[in-house]
């Protein structure tokens, strides 16, 4: 038997003691102890921080802290001689006219900033007017030809504005066969329906916000797409994209297809295998007003260079950023983001700490990589997949970390994008050591896999996982966690109020953390690589890259 394995089943041994009793602390799974992870997140969740935006003075205490946290541990710079990655990015800040005028046949709206909608743009000019643009109901403006899918079938959208629903058409419909049911692909997020509608040639792109196929309510909306936004630095200075962006409450859609003569479930009617779009026969009038800030975030990167094999490597992701300082709330504006993602870059400076202390070292090289401008559109992490530091064809495995569970330790872990690559069969076999349950993702219609920056990775073909805590609370059971996490997603996510408090439970970031901790060291002493799944959108780039 080779010292590595003497090694991981050592680190096995120590968490099978979680047996024992199921209401023991997370420093029982392994080496990470709940008081470390504590303190990290005392710091990065204090007001002083500034809620961690990017570009402003909180950025530069947020990435300060972290590389002198990796320096203290004795964690290597990642970027040659640095601790630091730049990423080029613009900072634009849209402000809408106050009002969007639509007119029609069957009479005009008047629809309110903010309150029935938002609007921005990624294109570089001081002001963006959409004037009459034609209305078009594109239904879930998807293009997916592996599902029969064409909702831009022999429409030309050229100078028009689309409007389309969240989700894809899977979503509630009852019938697995339906894109995956309820389980959300790509085609379902924002991020998509924007990309796809400035492939079609549309002047501009109105989703219908929906609070169930969302996952989350219309202050999210407001919260996250109001002031400024970030986006990376691009050649054409965004000239391909559509002229305007946004979001539109459900209630003010209804008014706007009510006029067209399109109503009850209107999710149903795009659905139908013979739907087409519809050209609503109203315009819609709005402006925006564009101010610019070019300048650099950071992408924080430390690594332990690995004793046999330092040339492939385990990266272990986190962004550190959040929403700065916006509207108060209960008098509070700072959104200081204590679960999202204070949680996820405490845990990654844990696991820093507990390779540092294992006394067979990893074979393979260790890498932290602390991503900035998640919240903006994963930002951090796709700067550094298209611009990496190390080989993809030589990274072995993406480990993320993001808004783990605030509620301690839970008998049930949930995969993200459960059946996608073999890192799952890794983290399965610890859960099934320490007694613990395997779960996808516990709301497969948020698209979760697609929401996080180990997405990033996947894309370009590197197996990617991400963990958190499930909903059966070790110590309340499952009905009690369930609540938790729900009044988190309608109380604080994006909120002021997600807060760090002396007494907060941090025994299930502890635990995520050890587990991640134990997969990611196995993979480190191996001299494997592990794949995507059969069936895997992210197979063709993975065995793209693996030929270079």
């Amino acid at each position: 038997m080779n010292k590595a394995k003497i090694g991981f089943l050592a680190v096995l041994s120590i968490a099978a003691l979680s047996n024992c009793k199921e209401n023991k602390q997370s420093e029982n799974l392994g080496p990470i102890d709940s008081e470390t992870i504590k303190s990290h997140i005392s710091v990065l969740a204090n007001d002083s921080l500034q809620g961690r935006k990017p570009f402003t003075e909180g950025e530069t205490k947020t990435v300060n802290y972290i590389s002198s946290e990796l320096k203290k541990l004795g964690v290597e710079p990642g970027n040659g001689e640095s601790y630091i990655q730049k990423v080029p990015m613009v900072e634009v800040t849209s402000t809408p006219s106050e009002n969007m005028e639509i007119s029609g046949t069957k009479g005009n709206l008047t629809f309110k900033a903010v309150k029935d909608f938002v609007a921005f743009t990624r294109r570089a000019q001081d002001t963006i007017q959409l004037k009459n643009s034609p209305l078009v109901f594109a239904g879930y403006g998807i293009v997916a030809p592996e599902f029969k899918w064409n909702d831009y079938k022999n429409l030309d959208v050229r100078g028009k504005t689309v409007v389309v629903l969240i989700s894809d058409p899977g979503f509630q419909a009852n019938d697995k066969t339906v894109f995956r049911g309820d389980t959300m692909t790509y085609y379902g997020r924002w991020t998509y329906k924007f990309e796809e509608a400035a492939r079609q040639g549309a002047a501009g792109i109105i989703i219908i916000h929906q609070t169930e196929p969302a996952s989350y309510g219309w202050q999210v909306i407001t919260s996250s797409n109001t002031g400024s936004r970030l986006y990376l630095q691009a050649a054409d200075k965004y000239k391909s994209r559509c002229k305007l962006e946004g979001w539109m409450t459900e209630e003010a859609a209804t008014k706007l297809l009510a006029n067209a003569g399109i109503t009850g479930d209107i999710r149903a009617y795009a659905r139908k295998k013979d739907f087409k779009a519809v050209n609503l026969n109203q315009s819609v009038t709005v402006g925006l007003t564009n101010k610019y800030k070019y300048s650099t975030s950071q992408n924080v990167i430390g690594k332990i260079t690995g004793s046999k094999r330092p040339d492939e490597t385990v990266i272990y992701t986190a962004h550190w950023d959040h929403l700065g300082i916006g509207k108060a709330i209960n008098g509070d504006s700072v959104y200081n983001g204590a679960v999202d993602n204070a949680s996820g870059i405490a845990a990654m400076l844990a696991v820093a700490k507990a390779f540092k202390n294992v006394k067979v070292k990893p074979e393979r090289t260790i890498v932290f990589l602390a991503v900035t401008a998640e919240e903006q559109g994963l930002l951090g992490s796709e700067y550094y997949a298209l611009n990496p530091l190390f080989p993809l064809n030589k990274t072995v495995a993406d480990l993320n970390m993001d808004a783990l569970g605030f509620y301690g330790e839970t008998k049930d872990i949930s995969i993200k994008g459960k059946g996608q690559n073999e890192v799952e069969d890794y983290i399965t076999e610890i859960l099934n050591t320490n007694n613990l349950k395997a779960v996808g993702d516990t709301r497969p219609s948020a698209g979760s896999y697609y929401r996080s920056d180990h997405f990033n990775f996947a894309k370009v073909g590197v197996p990617a996982i991400d963990i958190v805590n499930g909903f059966d609370s070790k110590e309340h059971g499952a009905d009690w966690g369930k609540k938790k996490r729900l009044a988190y997603n309608e109380k604080d996510y994006h909120q002021p109020s997600d807060n760090y408090t002396t007494d907060m439970n941090v025994g299930g970031f502890a635990q995520i953390g050890n587990i991640l901790f134990s997969a990611g060291y196995k993979l480190s002493n191996e001299t494997t690589f592990p794949g995507w799944k059969p069936g895997s959108e992210f197979n063709a780039a993975r065995d793209k890259s693996m030929q270079k």
